[in-house]
């Protein structure tokens, strides 16, 4: 198990680790880390926790999730020393189509309305989570968001800020095309007019009526019932592209996760159409390579950066459906392509390109229970409030994750009916020698398989305990040569990768949202947890 100092703090920091004998809960918000320590409490286990949790966060954190919202999990199961993994996102309406699209004058996708909205895949994964491995029923999971949308919650501090500046985005969409908008300006905005503000109390009487309608039914109300049927209807009836048919054909998948061995460790990810890919190839070319001994000085940080780069270049180029995908996982994974991308790195920036691997607004929860078993588990709208579409009288606010779509015909992931788009979001997760060590992971977009890259190096290079390996100042690659540091990094490093190349911007704010949780097991049995302090991530333990 990973082993760390947990009385080290190298960086500036509001916590400590957090220890716990039994369980732990772990997600953005206090009141949804606190709805998965009492699922345990009350004899749930890990996925019945997380499960609880899913539900409530659309409520708790509407500008990262809702009941419209993609999932993907990472399970393990304790008394079966296994790892599943469930790929439960969207797929594009059968009538759209990239041709549709440029038609309609976009050279790009749009973010707001119904052409980037996908059929959603939140609810489905929580319904297969529950059969599979869940012990309480979904009346009993559903029941603590249940409430909270009627009686009213608090908005958190780290909320109000998303709110505010995302309602400008929708309130410029509605002026364009009112229609599929008005609903969703009802919702989320004050009587007045305005959003949310921390402390504000926001209740959603539909949210808690469509919540109990998908328990009573094991969500199938979504996709084959009444709510599916209002949803299209109001597709139907605002200018979106949704069939009943593209409801009742969908289903979740489960998947094998994907993996590379870094220095004694198993990280773990899921296969494409997601980017956790990335994290597995930074990696394979890092472990070929030697960190200096001192974190936080310029070689470290354009090792990391470099690699981060010959990854992505790759991923974004070739990752898509993987019913689509032209180039093959094992061929970028294999340790012969891994090998030929390292050879580029110099003590020069470069600007990246793909290789040919065939020659050789986000929310995140974790969860661990008394039975060993965890889960890591991601949720997302894409942008924030997503496509700004909510359906009237279901408390539905819908992703916008078709964004991700290319319109190029020449493209892996060019848009076309019934098919799952290239996707950020990503859960993590880290074994050694076969035994679970812990889940991870952050927020953020095309940050997400950075900050992975991040914690694996804090923690097994630098070993950094949980709650210093996210507060260590972080650094994004963005395009060419173009990096991001938060202003936390020393200068004298930020200048120095500034003389090799790298076009070097210091942010006065965190990069991107940038949230995370850890859970670590612990060689003496206990588990140690960390979350990101700068926007209240919370670890709730017992």
């Amino acid at each position: 198990m990973p082993q760390f100092d947990p009385q080290k703090y190298a960086y500036p920091s509001r916590r400590n680790v957090i220890y716990a004998r039994r369980a732990m809960a772990c997600t953005s918000v206090p009141l949804g880390a606190q709805i998965g320590l009492d699922v345990m409490k009350a004899g749930g286990n890990a996925v019945d926790a997380a499960v609880a949790m899913a539900a409530a966060m659309p409520l708790l954190e509407p500008t990262g999730n809702g009941l419209g919202s993609d999932c993907f999990a990472l399970v393990w199961v304790e008394k079966e020393k296994k790892l599943y993994g469930l790929n439960a996102s969207g797929v594009a309406p059968m009538a759209l189509s990239a041709e549709k699209v440029r038609s309609l004058g976009y050279t790009r996708m749009p973010e707001e309305g119904w052409l980037p909205a996908m059929v959603p895949g939140a609810p489905a994964g929580w319904a297969e989570l529950n059969r599979r491995f869940g012990t309480k029923p979904l009346t009993e999971l559903f029941a603590p968001a249940a409430s909270y949308a009627r009686e009213g919650c608090p908005v958190p501090v780290n909320v109000e800020p998303q709110w505010v500046e995302d309602a400008k985005r929708i309130a410029a969409a509605m002026e364009r095309d009112p229609a599929p908008h008005a609903c969703w300006w009802k919702s989320f905005m004050k009587e007045d007019g305005s959003p949310y503000r921390a402390g504000d109390l926001f209740r959603w009487e539909e949210y808690a009526d469509t919540l109990e309608e998908l328990a009573a039914t094991g969500c199938e109300s979504y996709y084959r019932g009444t709510l599916m049927e209002k949803i299209v209807a109001f597709s139907r009836e605002t200018g979106g592209y949704f069939s009943e048919d593209d409801f009742r054909n969908y289903r979740p998948e489960w998947v094998e996760p994907i993996t590379a061995d870094y220095k004694g460790y198993t990280v773990c990810e899921l296969p494409p159409n997601g980017h956790g890919i990335t994290v597995l190839m930074a990696l394979n070319i890092l472990k070929g390579l030697e960190l200096p001994a001192e974190k936080d000085c310029a070689d470290t940080y354009h090792k990391i950066l470099e690699a981060i780069k010959l990854a992505f270049a790759d991923t974004k180029t070739y990752v898509a459906d993987p019913r689509y995908m032209k180039t093959s996982v094992e061929d970028m994974l294999s340790e012969e392509y891994a090998a030929r991308r390292r050879a580029l790195i110099t003590g020069e920036a470069l600007t990246p390109e793909a290789g040919d691997p065939s020659c050789g607004g986000t929310i995140y929860l974790c969860t661990a229970d008394p039975q060993g078993n965890m889960v890591s588990f991601i949720q997302s709208n894409y942008t924030t409030f997503g496509a700004g579409v909510a359906v009237p009288g279901t408390g539905i606010s819908l992703q916008n994750r078709g964004a991700n779509f290319s319109l190029d015909p020449d493209s892996d992931n060019c848009l076309a009916g019934g098919k799952r788009s290239y996707h950020t979001i990503i859960p993590g997760f880290m074994l050694k020698d076969g035994e679970a060590v812990g889940p991870f992971g952050v927020m953020g977009a095309f940050m997400q398989p950075q900050g992975h890259v991040l914690v694996a190096v804090n923690t097994i290079d630098y070993h950094m305990n949980p709650q210093e390996c996210l507060d260590a100042p972080r650094m994004q690659w963005v395009g060419g040569k173009h990096i991001q540091l938060e202003r936390e990094v020393p200068a004298h490093v930020g200048k120095k990768l500034a003389e090799m190349g790298h076009e070097v911007e210091v942010l006065n704010t965190n990069i991107s949202m940038g949230r995370g949780q850890i859970i670590w097991r612990t060689d003496n049995g206990l588990l140690a947890g960390g979350t990101e302090p700068r926007c209240d991530g919370t670890v709730a333990a017992w």
